[in-house]
């Protein structure tokens, strides 16, 4: 049992240095991103007015997520608020015709599924220490 539990913690890491690390150097270059985003989605049928926020909350929610499944602290809640971004993120490549990024979200959209799946597993973590395991 203990090779399983720690097994998911060491799945568990590298998606959540991902999400962090996507947060954090979007977050630092805030403005920056945003406008970049902004303007890769200039011709697409989305309006900027809902882009443009977007672009300025991804990179916190990337941030929680990250530091989610780092810590596992509520970490369904942690992989549900990862799955929404992917979500997010495919139909956004798919209104810029980015299709080759989309393999990689789906890469992520089945690793977090992976991780729900397996969740029983999750002993080392913050919410195994809150339920006394």
């Amino acid at each position: 049992m203990k090779q399983y539990q720690l097994t998911y913690l060491l799945a568990r890491l590298p998606i959540g240095m991902s999400f962090f690390g996507h947060g954090l150097v979007r977050i630092l270059k805030l403005s920056v991103f945003s406008a970049g985003l902004t303007a890769q989605f200039g011709k697409s049928i989305l309006p900027s007015a809902l882009v443009k926020p977007f672009s300025l909350v991804l990179p916190f929610l990337e941030l929680l997520t990250g530091i989610l499944l780092l810590t596992g602290l509520f970490t369904r809640q942690g992989i549900v608020l990862g799955w929404l971004i992917i979500l997010a993120l495919i139909f956004g490549s798919a209104m810029i015709e980015q299709w080759e990024d989309i393999f990689v979200q789906l890469f992520y959209a089945l690793y977090l599924t992976g991780l729900f799946l397996f969740l029983s597993y999750n002993a080392y973590s913050v919410d195994a220490k809150l339920r006394g395991k």
